[in-house]
Formats: structure tokens, sequence, C-alpha cells
């Protein structure tokens, strides 16, 4: 049997707990509090210390989700949460350009802890106010070369097909020996 972890990571409330819930096959490990901060008070809860998901594929394979908490004062778990990582999603609000710059450092830390494959998902796309992959492309200073996936991380489908590109990534790296 094959175990493969993947972290999904990225700014505060960009659908991490969601994506995980959303495919997990066990109920979700939630580390979920109440937020205090009125200043945060985009939802009722937070992520302190990770969510955890599993994924059978088949017989010989099975993928672990370890999601990380999005606020800045949890950041001491990524590294934590990134050890014996085989790759990570990157999850950004397509609707809140204001995270974008945050992604964009959340992205360079876990290229920093591991030179694993990574995809990047453009999740909330269903929304009016979404940016398109292509212009968040452009303001997230994506080269052309990694994947950049749109999501809607409550859709089953949208949530299966992020992890597949990022499996595939994963996978090819194996077969050409880079791990």
């Amino acid at each position: 049997m094959q175990t493969v972890k993947m972290v999904v990571t990225g700014p505060f409330n960009s659908g991490k707990t969601e994506f995980i819930q959303t495919v997990s096959e066990i109920d979700v490990v939630a580390t979920e509090r109440k937020i205090s901060s009125e200043a945060e008070r985009i939802k009722e809860t937070t992520t302190v210390a990770m969510d955890f998901g599993r994924i059978t594929v088949d017989d010989n394979l099975v993928l672990y989700l370890f999601g990380t908490p999005g606020q800045k004062r949890f950041d001491f778990m990524w590294e934590i949460l990134s050890e014996g990582m085989l790759g990570f999603i990157v999850m950004v609000d397509s609707a809140r350009p204001e995270t974008f710059r945050e992604a964009r450092s959340i992205l360079e830390t876990f290229r920093a802890y591991a030179p694993t494959p990574y995809v990047v998902a453009a999740n909330k796309q269903d929304l009016d106010d979404a940016w398109s992959v292509d212009d968040m492309r452009i303001a997230l200073r994506l080269d052309p070369e990694i994947k950049f996936l749109p999501c809607v991380a409550l859709e089953k489908e949208s949530v299966k097909g992020v992890l597949l590109e990022l499996l595939y990534s994963i996978l090819a790296e194996m077969e050409a020996g880079e791990f």
C-alpha cells in the first residue's frame, strides 16, 4: 500500500477545510475554534492546528490530506505539517484579491520547506466577483508551467480534479527518480 501525504495550504478563508471535507472518506479531523477577533469575522471558526482527511484511490494508493491553518499567528504549524509531504496545494480565494500577496508568500514558504510538486487552486470560481484564472496568474506572478487550476471546493469533481493534477505531478517525479 502506497500512502501519499499532501498538504492543503493558503490564506485564511480560502477554502482549505471545505476542500478536504468535500472528498474525505472519513470524518475530517478538524481543529476549528470560534473566532474572537471582529477584524477576522468573515466566518465563525478558523483552523488552529490542522485538518486531516483520507481518500482511498484504489487498493494500492491512499492519500492523506493535511490542511494548514490560514492565519499567520498559527504559521508555526506549517513546517510541522510539511514534513514528509510529497506535494502541496495552495488554495487562493478568487474573489478576494487582497489575499493574493499572502497566497504568493505562502507558496514561497512551502517551496522552501521541501522541493516537492505543487499546484495552485483558484477557489470560489463559482462566485460572480471571482477573478479569472488568467488574471489571477498575472497577479500572483505564476510562471506558465505552474499548474493553476480553477476550483470550487464544495464540488467533489472539482476537488478531485485538483488532487489528480497534483498526484500526476508526484507520480511523474517518482518515476523520474526525483524522490
